[in-house]
């Protein structure tokens, strides 16, 4: 896996757990289905599709190059 996705993922999964904030909860947050939340943090999708991420970001209140900055 490429590591700026390898990178993007982390990221997503620490401030998720910093906001204390379930996937379920996240999910419901961002709107992308529970089943894809839990693929992208388990590595099983290897290429998110951008729309994902930016909604994924806006819900942790992150823009989009924070997310992949952090």
């Amino acid at each position: 896996m490429d590591r700026t996705i390898t990178d993007l993922i982390n990221n997503i999964i620490e401030a998720r757990k910093e906001r204390g904030i379930t996937q379920r909860e996240l999910s419901q947050m961002s709107g992308v289905s529970y089943s894809t939340l839990t693929k992208l943090e388990s590595r099983i999708i290897k290429s998110p599709s951008f729309a994902a991420i930016y909604k994924i970001a806006k819900a942790l209140d992150m823009t989009f190059d924070e997310l992949i900055e952090s």
